[in-house]
């Protein structure tokens, strides 16, 4: 039997690089019986703006099926469109410590940011966990930073189990990328940094922020270290072998200026995302159609999760 593979998206703004390559394209490879979901409960522990939600929630879902999400293939729903979420949440939350929650990076990661310590912030693993075995995932595609999460989802199951008796299996996590895509000044990328590079940026707009990568000072004329540059690093994400090989030895034999490789950066990136360009603009602009496959994927993932959580309900007596 095949595994089954489940995650979300988080639509908190412009979908970018690291995303891709962190997460979406192991999600696109992995699609067939897969359950994708745009996570916009978690969304809100940032977000507190209906309309800047609704518009990254559109954004999310086009990215998604313009990369190539089949919904015919993979069941791609909206978070909040699944209550059996919220509930398994609860039952969770009532065998789970805080010291659990209060050990997780990305509570203290963000604490430290200057986020306001909401109560939804602060369980925001217990829902992780609901989403991920409400359906029974095997496997949960997730970069560096979400790893935490993931182990922190089987110990939820192992309490439950532990108090219950065997309710839920234990996932695994599957990195994307075993290493941060880096930002336009080096650091990871991200949109809480400002330093990232969206996925459907096009044109003028794409180029002005890729040859605005942070570099260092080598002379044109000098040979450079590739394993030190972030262009180079961003480049071998979409290069080929042979185009990799190619560059490496175009920095080590000088008179190979980072302007050179920033435009050979632009061009892959162009190419990686050629086809996508216009389907992305299709569903914009046809947020009905949309719509309708939210829609109807969370109709199959309810039927699902329905099951997994009368299970959850019976064990502890709530049937």
């Amino acid at each position: 039997m095949a595994l089954r593979y489940l995650s979300g998206v988080q639509p908190s703004g412009q979908l970018h690089l690291g995303n891709y390559f962190g997460a979406i394209r192991s999600h696109i490879e992995n699609q067939d019986g897969a359950f994708y979901f745009i996570a916009n409960y978690h969304a809100l522990t940032t977000i507190q703006n209906a309309e800047v939600l609704r518009k990254n929630i559109l954004d999310a879902a086009c990215t998604y099926l313009a990369l190539g999400l089949d919904p015919e293939r993979a069941t791609f729903y909206r978070q909040s469109d699944i209550p059996e979420v919220t509930e398994l949440s609860w039952l969770l939350s009532t065998v789970t410590g805080m010291g659990l929650l209060e050990r997780a990076h990305s509570f203290k990661e963000k604490k430290a940011r200057g986020l306001p310590a909401t109560m939804g912030l602060f369980t925001y693993p217990i829902l992780m966990a609901a989403d991920i075995l409400l359906f029974d995932a095997d496997v949960v595609p997730v970069g560096p930073d979400q790893v935490q999460h993931v182990e922190m989802t089987r110990d939820m199951a192992t309490y439950f189990n532990t108090t219950y008796g065997e309710t839920f299996k234990l996932p695994k996590f599957e990195l994307g990328t075993p290493v941060p895509v880096p930002g336009l000044d080096g650091e990871k990328m991200s949109k809480s940094y400002g330093n990232f590079i969206p996925i459907f940026e096009r044109g003028k707009a794409l180029k002005k922020l890729v040859m605005s990568i942070k570099t260092d000072a080598t002379p044109l004329e000098d040979p450079k270290d590739p394993e030190k540059c972030s262009v180079f690093a961003l480049y071998r994400l979409f290069a080929s072998p042979e185009q990799i090989e190619q560059m490496r030895q175009n920095y080590a034999g000088g008179n190979y200026g980072y302007g050179h490789a920033k435009l050979a950066l632009l061009d892959v990136i162009q190419e990686r995302f050629a086809d996508a360009y216009a389907k992305y603009d299709h569903f914009q602009s046809h947020p009905d159609e949309v719509e309708d496959i939210l829609r109807a994927g969370a109709k199959k993932a309810r039927a699902v999760a329905r099951n997994r959580l009368d299970a959850a309900r019976k064990a502890c007596g709530l049937d």
